[in-house]
């Protein structure tokens, strides 16, 4: 069984997502783009590539008149304006112009990356979103956020560019290790926190079905996620007001991703993240001390962390300073009234920060 949704702007499709078992449709799904006369250009990385990479260019050239492939080093480290340029010059040279098309074969970093060059590359050509990890398929594929980091600020650097379609073949998840399925399962829970209390509560009533990567139950959890994703994107596209609902955890979170210099995958540090804004949010008494528990625990089961090992306080404070979400001088903080109802708020204090901060630092028991 495959699923379809869209992603609407006043009443007209602005592009399909399409939720597939294999990657049988995806030269059907090409051709919905009339592609005979186009070149295409796959972007991937040296993982992807080794299991997909010849799958997807056999599938796309049937539907364009010619397919490339780029391929970058894989890894975070390489979402960087250098290799943007690298990509601009290999398109220059492949003469592609804005009739081409470029095609994101990956994870989030890939998407981001290419999605990035697709909206600067000739002032902006169409490209495709093929997401192939749990991350990228519930979360970073859909919406048209694209960027690199700047100096392992993550994402500093970046654009609105709406993707042609985004094409998701959830098979490749079973060649996910478990740690990488695991750090897609923070965003996944997060949509539930922030705006479906239900779905939340299914997640946690199949957590030994998601964590066995039974079929029917991630389709079902894939489709679910992705509805609430394009819900909240159709209502503030470009993150003028309530999209921002969709970085609960993030100001931490990429705080300490960049304090563990990368060390911990986004969806880890996501987690971490979520669970300081809950202690904040319980905190301030907007949630009783059961729920701010409750919430931290069911982590767990996921196989995600609820603490670092070790932690400055201080420094990890002052990364959330340099996050792109700053309001003003305000931090622009995502907290929690309950589970599946979160809120804005830029009265968030250092002192606050800083509490949650110490509270995910493991303290040994004396």
């Amino acid at each position: 069984m495959s699923r379809k949704l869209s992603i609407n702007k006043a009443s007209r499709i602005l592009y399909p997502i399409y939720i597939e078992h294999s990657f049988e449709n995806l030269s059907s799904c090409l051709n919905e783009l009339e592609l005979q006369d186009r070149k295409i250009c796959i972007v991937t990385d040296s993982n992807v590539e080794k299991l997909y990479g010849e799958e997807v260019q056999k599938a796309a050239s049937a539907s364009a008149g010619k397919v490339v492939l780029y391929t970058m080093t894989a890894g975070e480290e390489h979402k960087t304006l250098d290799t943007v340029k690298d990509l601009y010059a290999f398109l220059i040279e492949e003469h592609f112009d804005r009739k081409d098309l470029l095609v994101a074969l990956g994870g989030g970093v890939v998407g981001d990356l290419c999605g990035y060059a697709a909206a600067t590359y000739l002032r902006g050509i169409d490209f495709v979103q093929i997401p192939t990890t749990l991350l990228s398929q519930t979360d970073s594929s859909i919406g048209g956020k694209t960027g690199v980091d700047f100096d392992s600020y993550k994402n500093m650097v970046g654009a609105f560019h709406m993707p042609r379609l985004v094409y998701m073949n959830m098979s490749v998840l079973k060649s996910l290790d478990n740690r990488q399925f695991a750090s897609g399962m923070a965003e996944v829970l997060k949509h539930g926190l922030i705006r479906d209390g239900v779905f939340y509560e299914w997640l946690i009533d199949h957590f030994p079905e998601i964590n066995e990567k039974d079929t029917e139950i991630l389709e079902e959890m894939i489709y679910r996620s992705c509805q609430i994703k394009k819900s909240v994107v159709e209502k503030d596209p470009t993150e003028k007001g309530e999209r921002a609902l969709l970085n609960l955890g993030h100001t931490i979170g990429h705080a300490i991703e960049k304090y563990m210099d990368f060390k911990y995958l986004h969806g880890e540090c996501v987690a971490l993240g979520c669970i300081g804004a809950a202690y904040i949010s319980y905190k301030r008494n907007m949630i009783p001390m059961e729920e701010y528990y409750e919430i931290r625990d069911m982590f767990v089961p996921f196989s995600l962390p609820i603490s670092i090992s070790e932690g400055n306080p201080e420094e990890i404070l002052n990364l959330t300073k340099s996050d792109k979400k700053m309001d003003g001088s305000h931090v622009k903080f995502i907290l929690l009234k309950k589970v599946g109802k979160a809120v804005i708020d830029t009265t968030v204090t250092d002192e606050e920060i800083t509490a949650a901060i110490e509270e995910l630092i493991y303290k040994e028991e004396v």
